[in-house]
């Protein structure tokens, strides 16, 4: 569950945590553009390293390195499967070009799973939500949203919960074959999906109890405005992503394997 462990918000005083969500929200869609833009390894892996900056700022490292290690078989599947699509039916391709384009493919997802990080985790469920309300999106929505966004990790915790105490009990998870272990599985989803629409149940009965939507026209105790290093923060955004812009366009970026063949 380290994939989940990432994503948490975390209270922490830093730079990043006192930029406006908007702002972030708006860096993370740029690195996610930049991220499509490319397909060579070359600028992938330097967008992958360029937001360790703000990770380090964030006092972020630990949970970074918890979101890779928990990403790592989403990637092993990701690489896999690119190498065997290309291998098979990617035409007159060496096995090189193979190889490197599959770790291009994997180094993408990689840098999404960390931007999204260095945004949730950064980032208050209360304060995303807020930041959605003032740029007009329907606070039912919002709510929902953000409801989501705290259930994934208190779920997470409780799934590795329900996997402890049945390992006690004697549940082997990792012994034999594939279908066998899926079916090792069973016990420790349907006591996660009962624990799952229970706390549902319970969050209906709270949200009932105090007449959640019987006022139209809602009031929040805090008002979001956007700062001068927010804007900064933005400006720098939009200008990488120009910039990147013209580098996929109008500069010729090598493989590794042309630079290998060079050297």
């Amino acid at each position: 569950m380290s994939i989940f462990e990432g994503l948490r918000f975390k209270t922490i005083s830093s730079p990043i945590h006192r930029i406006d969500p908007r702002a972030k929200f708006i860096y993370v869609c740029v690195l996610f553009a930049i991220a499509v833009l490319f397909s060579q390894l070359i600028p992938l892996l330097i967008l992958f390293f360029s937001q360790m900056p703000l990770i380090i700022i964030a006092k972020l490292k630990r949970e970074w390195l918890r979101l890779m290690r928990g990403s790592m078989f989403f990637a092993a599947i990701i690489f896999i499967a690119n190498m065997v699509s290309l291998y098979f039916y990617g035409g007159t391709q060496s096995l090189a070009a193979v190889v490197e384009h599959s770790l291009a493919m994997t180094t993408r997802f990689l840098i999404l799973v960390e931007s999204f990080s260095i945004f949730f985790a950064t980032t208050s469920p209360d304060m995303l939500s807020l930041s959605l309300e003032q740029i007009g999106v329907p606070y039912e929505f919002c709510f929902a949203f953000t409801t989501a966004i705290r259930f994934v990790p208190v779920l997470a915790e409780e799934a590795q919960t329900i996997m402890d105490a049945q390992k006690a009990r004697g549940l082997e998870l990792e012994r034999g074959n594939f279908i066998k272990r899926v079916k090792n599985y069973i016990p420790i989803l349907i006591p996660l999906i009962v624990s799952a629409i229970r706390r549902s149940m319970e969050l209906a009965e709270a949200m009932e109890s105090r007449a959640w939507g019987a006022s139209k026209k809602r009031t929040s105790l805090y008002s979001l405005k956007m700062k001068t290093k927010d804007y900064i923060f933005i400006v720098a955004s939009i200008i990488v992503l120009l910039v990147s812009i013209y580098v996929r366009f109008f500069i010729s970026i090598p493989s590794v394997t042309e630079l290998m063949h060079l050297g």
